[in-house]
């Protein structure tokens, strides 16, 4: 191994934290809507994901390259800066999780890492082309591209099953999104995994334990996997509630149809080198997914809140990651001051999801309340608005209102002065 110094060795650490921390926040890109249906146990489902992360993580470097060698200038750049960065993206990401929006861990790091270099050495230590063409471009159209392949999937799924029947078809379904979820599994290792590789290869690189340009070692590719596994079988449950049925209600048809989107796009971006979001690919297709089926509508308040959290994620984990190089400029003090910043904001993000405990016992109960609670939308409105009533002597039902409407007043309320009262029309 090479020669680690004690910073180098801290910011190692921290890398592998935020790996651990991008493994529960995007489970929810791989499992959530295979848990919703019912295709799997939530424990199960968790488990299964994380081994498939382990192995993709070993599958590709590609995405590692574009981190380590393509976003920032190496020359110049300190492990402080580093460490930095990691600050920003880490509780961004515990943030995002604890009000359990599916935001980008991968843009919470690159966020990080441009603020801490702007920071450092100033927008030329920014690799301007490489942030546009492989980060903020990516980050427009995964999701869009995702969406569009996963509502016209539904469409065609329906389509070919209509003589089937729904129930049955749904059978058949939840089996392929068993498959398709341990695709989009393999496919986030493939991506996510490597972003933590990309970062311990450049702190390496800065702190002159690699030459510059090197390729992430093996112990590198493999506690990245590890930790990113280990995060992934703990299950990030407010997210998965969020991903699962928050944005939409999905039948096992819809879920095949958005996981099996997600995995193609995922790893046709990882082969290009594309930093993506593995979770604006995956919030993409849900919500296509839920477009494609006849009836199905998207939860647009929830998906509102998303969006906000995605364009915030690059500024808001930049800004942190500025203000932490800043304050460890001042020497040792400073990096002490950094570290028991972020350990004593961690411990009270944990302190404060513990007032409200979500898990895989309560994860789906969750979600069926919130959307019972949900307000009618605007084509509902109108078409109870336009609707004809029903004609004298047809069969309608009785609500509580009718009855009370033929009760006497004097009966419902005794206290109410005695009239007369017409006699109640036959049902």
């Amino acid at each position: 191994m090479e020669h680690i110094t004690l910073l180098l060795g801290i910011v190692i650490i921290t890398a592998l934290v935020f790996d651990f921390t991008n493994g529960f926040h995007d489970t929810a890109n791989a499992m959530a809507t295979t848990i919703s249906t019912g295709a799997l146990k939530p424990k199960t489902a968790v488990a299964m994901s994380a081994v498939l992360n382990l192995v993709g993580a070993f599958m590709s470097v590609e995405v590692a390259k574009t981190i380590s060698k393509g976003l920032v200038n190496e020359e110049g750049i300190q492990p402080e800066v580093i460490f930095a960065a990691l600050v920003g993206a880490i509780l961004w990401n515990l943030v995002t999780w604890l009000v359990g929006l599916p935001s980008s861990s991968s843009h919470a790091l690159m966020g990080g890492l441009v603020g801490a270099a702007v920071a450092s050495a100033g927008l030329g230590a920014v690799n301007g082309d490489t942030l546009v063409t492989k980060v903020l471009l990516p980050a427009v159209a995964a999701p869009i591209v995702a969406g569009v392949a996963a509502m016209l999937a539904t469409k065609v799924t329906y389509k070919l099953n209509g003589k089937i029947g729904e129930k049955t078809s749904a059978k058949g379904y939840k089996a392929g999104q068993i498959a398709s979820a341990g695709l989009v599994s393999l496919a986030h290792g493939t991506n996510d995994a490597q972003k933590t590789m990309g970062i311990i290869t450049l702190a390496l690189v800065a702190g002159g334990a690699l030459a510059p340009g090197s390729n992430p070692p093996v112990w590198v590719i493999v506690s990245a996997g590890l930790a990113i596994a280990l995060g992934t079988y703990l299950g990030g449950w407010r997210i998965i509630r969020t991903m699962g049925s928050g944005l939409t209600d999905l039948q096992p048809q819809q879920g095949f149809a958005a996981q099996t989107s997600a995995a193609s796009v995922i790893l046709a971006s990882s082969n290009l080198g594309f930093s993506l979001s593995t979770t604006h690919a995956c919030s993409g297709a849900v919500m296509g997914a839920g477009l494609g089926r006849k009836g199905g509508v998207v939860r647009w308040s929830t998906a509102t809140r998303m969006f906000v959290a995605w364009g915030l994620t690059l500024p808001a984990a930049a800004l942190v990651a500025s203000g932490a190089e800043l304050v460890m400029r001042t020497g040792d003090i400073g990096v002490v001051a950094v570290t028991v910043f972020l350990v004593g904001s961690c411990l009270a993000i944990w302190l404060i999801s513990r007032r409200q405990v979500v898990d895989h016992t309560n994860v789906n109960e969750t979600a069926a309340a919130s959307t019972e609670a949900e307000e009618p939308g605007v084509v509902t409105t109108a078409m109870a608005a336009v609707a004809v009533p029903p004609l004298a002597g047809t069969t309608a039902a009785v609500t509580d209102e009718d009855l009370k409407a033929t009760i006497p007043a004097s009966t419902a309320n005794p206290a109410a002065p005695t009239t007369p009262t017409a006699p109640a029309a036959a049902v």
